[in-house]
C-alpha cells in the first residue's frame, strides 16, 4: 500500500511546479490607475491624472493633481516645460503650493495653466515639471478634448 502516498506526492509537485514558475510581478502588485490622466510617482510630489485640456488645436490648459509625500515640509510646483523637444510654450502662473502631506488638484479652484503649441487632442505631450525642492520629473501627458464627459469646460485657453 506505498503506492497511494507516493501517487499523492507525485500529485502534489505536478501541480505546485507550474503555480510556482508565475514569478514575483504579479499584476496586482503593480500601481494601476484606469483613467484617461497620466501618473508619475518619481520624485518627492507625485503628478498625479495629468492631462493637457483642449478645445481647439495649438491649445490647452493643463490639469493634474500633486500629492506631496513630505510629511513634514510643504513643497511648490513651479514651472512646467515642452520636453524631449516638444514644441509647447506655457503661460505664466503663480507657484503651487501644496501642503505637508497634502494633495492639490488644479482643476479646482483652477490654477489655469495655460499652453500653446503643436498639439491636438489625442496626442501626448511629453512634459518636465519643476518643483521648489530642485526637482524636476518628466511624463508623457495625454491631450484630451474639452467638449465632452469630466474634461468640458475645463480650458480656459
Amino acid at each position: 500500500m506505498r503506492l497511494r502516498p507516493l501517487a499523492t506526492a507525485a500529485a502534489v509537485i505536478a501541480l505546485a511546479a507550474p503555480l510556482t514558475s508565475c514569478g514575483f510581478d504579479y499584476a496586482t502588485e503593480r500601481d494601476y490607475t484606469p483613467g484617461s490622466g497620466a501618473n508619475t510617482r518619481e520624485g518627492e510630489v507625485d503628478v498625479l491624472s495629468a492631462v493637457v485640456v483642449s478645445a481647439a488645436e495649438g491649445s490647452g490648459t493643463f490639469i493634474a493633481s500633486l500629492s506631496n509625500n513630505d510629511r513634514s515640509e510643504e513643497q511648490s510646483f513651479t514651472g512646467i516645460a515642452g520636453a524631449e523637444g516638444a514644441m509647447v510654450e506655457v503661460a505664466e502662473f503663480e507657484p503651487v503650493t501644496i501642503p505637508a502631506g497634502g494633495l492639490v488638484n488644479l482643476a479646482e479652484p483652477p490654477a489655469e495653466i495655460v499652453l500653446t503649441g503643436e498639439f491636438t487632442a489625442g496626442d501626448v505631450v511629453p512634459l518636465s515639471f519643476d518643483f521648489g525642492n530642485g526637482e524636476r520629473v518628466q511624463l508623457n501627458v495625454p491631450v484630451v478634448a474639452d467638449d465632452t464627459g469630466y474634461w468640458e469646460g475645463m480650458d480656459a485657453s
